[in-house]
C-alpha cells in the first residue's frame, strides 16, 4: 500500500504595510525599492530624518516605521530583499526611531531609586484586584462578542509571534538564569510540538473566531498602542545592553498572564465562543502560573544575584511593560465606552 506524502506548506512573507505618515512611508518605500546597494547606504531624505525629532514617540507613524524595521529580523516581507536587514542607512533610521521611543519610556516610567527592589516589585505585580477595570474584566462581565473579536485582532500582532521577541535574550544570558529562561520559552514553543506552539494555538483561536489568522494580518488596521507593545519587546530583545529589561519584561508578562487569561477564558465561555478560543487562554492559565515561579526565582533571582548591575534594568523592563500595556488597555476601554471600535475589522 502506498503512503501519500503530504507536501510541506510553503509560506511567503507578509506584504509590506501601507505607510501612515512620513516616517513609515519612507521606510516602506525604501524596502519596496529593490535590492539595497552594496556600495553606499540608502539615501534617506533630510526631511524624513528631521521628522523623527518631532514625531509622537507613541504615535502610529513612528511605530509603524519601527515595526517594519524590526520585522526584517523576524520573517521579513514578501518581495523585500533580505539584505535590507543589515542595510546601514535603514539601521540609522531605526536607531533614531528607537532613541526617540526609548527616551519617552525613560521620561514616563517612575524613577528607579536605591529603595526599589525587584523582588518586591514582582510580588506587587502578582496581586490583582477582584474587581478591576481593564479589558479582561470588562469582557468577562459584560463585553460583547464583537468587542471580544476586536480584542483578539488587536492582540494578534503579538500572539502570532509569541515568544519570538523574548528569544533574542537567550544568548545574552548564562548559567541558571539562561537554562530556566529557555525552559519557559520551550513551553511557549509547544514543548517541541508544532501544533502546541502558543503561536499556533492563537492562530487556531483566530480561525475559530472567524478572524484573519494570517501573520501580521491586522497590521494595517492596528492602533498605535498595539504596535508599541510589540516594538518594546523587539527593542529590548535585539539590544544586548537591554537584556536585563528583556528579562524583566518576560517576568512581568508571566506574572500577570495567568489571572488575565483566566478572565478571558471565562469571558469566551460566557459568550459561548468556539472551544478553540478558550483553549488558548486555558493553556496560559496553567502554563504561566508555573512560568511565574520559574521567572521570579530561577531567572530574575539568579540574574540579579550574579549580575547585580542589571537590577535596575530588570525593573525598567517590568515598568515599561506596565506602561505600554496600560496605554493599550486604556485605548480599548475608551473606544468601547464611546461606542466605537478598538480596531476596524471590516
Amino acid at each position: 500500500m502506498s503512503i501519500a506524502i503530504q507536501e510541506p506548506v510553503r509560506f511567503a512573507g507578509p506584504p509590506l504595510p501601507r505607510g501612515r505618515g512620513v516616517l513609515s512611508s519612507t521606510v516602506v518605500d525604501l524596502l519596496a525599492g529593490g535590492r539595497p546597494s552594496s556600495d553606499r547606504p540608502a539615501a534617506v531624505s533630510s526631511t524624513a530624518l528631521a521628522a523623527v525629532a518631532d514625531a509622537d514617540p507613541y504615535g502610529i507613524d513612528l511605530h509603524l516605521a519601527l515595526y517594519t524595521c524590526y520585522e526584517l529580523h523576524y520573517r521579513g516581507f514578501a518581495d523585500v530583499d533580505p539584505e535590507w536587514e543589515w542595510e546601514p542607512g535603514l539601521l540609522d533610521v531605526r536607531r533614531r526611531l528607537e532613541t526617540r521611543f526609548h527616551a519617552a519610556l525613560e521620561a514616563d516610567i517612575a524613577t528607579i531609586g536605591p529603595e526599589d527592589d525587584v523582588a518586591r516589585e514582582m510580588s506587587a505585580m502578582s496581586v490583582e484586584p477582584i474587581d478591576g477595570t481593564g479589558p479582561s474584566y470588562f469582557l468577562r462581565d459584560e463585553g460583547t462578542w464583537a468587542q471580544m473579536r476586536e480584542y483578539l485582532a488587536v492582540r494578534s500582532l503579538y500572539h502570532l509571534k509569541e515568544a519570538d521577541p523574548h528569544a533574542w535574550a537567550i544568548p545574552r544570558l548564562r548559567g541558571r538564569s539562561k537554562a530556566a529562561f529557555v525552559a519557559v520559552e520551550f513551553d511557549e514553543y509547544g514543548g517541541g510540538r508544532g501544533d502546541r506552539m502558543h503561536q499556533q494555538l492563537f492562530a487556531d483561536l483566530m480561525e475559530a473566531a472567524d478572524l484573519d489568522s494570517t501573520y501580521l494580518g491586522y497590521l494595517d488596521r492596528a492602533p498605535a498602542q498595539a504596535l508599541v507593545t510589540v516594538n518594546l519587546m523587539s527593542m529590548i530583545g535585539l539590544h544586548r545592553t537591554l537584556r536585563g529589561a528583556a528579562v524583566g519584561h518576560l517576568a512581568a508578562t508571566e506574572i500577570t498572564s495567568s489571572p488575565g487569561s483566566r478572565r478571558l477564558a471565562e469571558a469566551l465561555e460566557r459568550l459561548d465562543a468556539p472551544p478553540a478560543c478558550a483553549a488558548f487562554y486555558r493553556e496560559h492559565v496553567e502554563a504561566d502560573a508555573v512560568h511565574e515561579q520559574v521567572m521570579r526565582t530561577d531567572v530574575v533571582g539568579d540574574l540579579v544575584a550574579t549580575e547585580p548591575e542589571l537590577h535596575d534594568d530588570v525593573l525598567f523592563g517590568m515598568r515599561a511593560f506596565d506602561l505600554v500595556e496600560r496605554r493599550l488597555a486604556d485605548h480599548m476601554m475608551e473606544s468601547w465606552q464611546r461606542g466605537e471600535r478598538a480596531i476596524d475589522l471590516d
